[in-house]
Order: structure tokens, then sequence, then C-alpha cells
């Protein structure tokens, strides 16, 4: 079973810096396209940032979030990480940490963590 357990949710002011964290464990041998996506009050889940898992590591950001967000992954730690900067009100949202995991050649699962709580406000 592939777990992913998001860390590092907090109330920051705007402007301010957070980094958040997935940790991944379990069967990983099938787990590729690992990413970020968030939950705004009263909207839909969108994507924030995604990272590939094999062979040339490619990332890809949300407009909203370019330039102002980083997604990386350390293999050795299972993690990956978000980091943000310049954050604003509009960023508050529940964080997902999510991949997708290859079970067999015809059927790929989506997996999400529990997700992290980010404020930012005064």
């Amino acid at each position: 079973q592939v777990r992913l357990v998001e860390t590092g949710g907090a109330l920051v002011q705007p402007g301010g810096s957070l980094t958040l964290s997935c940790i991944y464990s379990g069967n990983l041998d099938g787990v590729y396209n690992m990413d970020w996506y968030r939950q705004r009050t009263g909207k839909q889940r969108e994507m924030v940032a995604q990272i590939s898992t094999s062979g040339p590591s490619t990332t890809n950001y949300a407009d909203a979030v370019r330039g102002r967000f980083t997604i990386s992954r350390d293999s050795a730690k299972k993690t990956m990480f978000l980091q943000m900067t310049s954050l604003r009100p509009e960023d508050t949202a529940i964080y997902y940490c999510g991949a997708d995991n290859r079970v067999s050649a015809i059927r790929v699962d989506r997996i999400w963590g529990h997700g992290t709580q980010v404020t930012v406000s005064s």
C-alpha cells in the first residue's frame, strides 16, 4: 500500500514563506507523476505543481504560483517538498500531496494524502 503524509501547514502572514513536506512510503515501484494540489473553501481542488519521478526530472506549475513556489523531491528521504514564498491570502487552502500509482498494465490508481492547512492572513 502506498501512503502519502503531508506536514508543514501553518498560519503565515502575507509575504511570508513556508515549506510543505510529503513523506511517501510503501510499494513505490509503480509510482510516477507526483504533485501538489490545493483546495480553497468553496472551490474545486486545483493543481499547484507537478514533478516527474523517472527519467529526466520535469516540473509544471499553475500560473498562479509560478515564480513563487518550487516543487522538489529527495529520493533518499522519500520526501517531496513544496517551497512557497511571497504568500498571498488567496494561497489559503488545504494542500494535498498526490501521486499516480500503476498497479497493472491497464490500471492506474490516484493516491492522496489527507491534506495540510495553509492559512495566509495578517
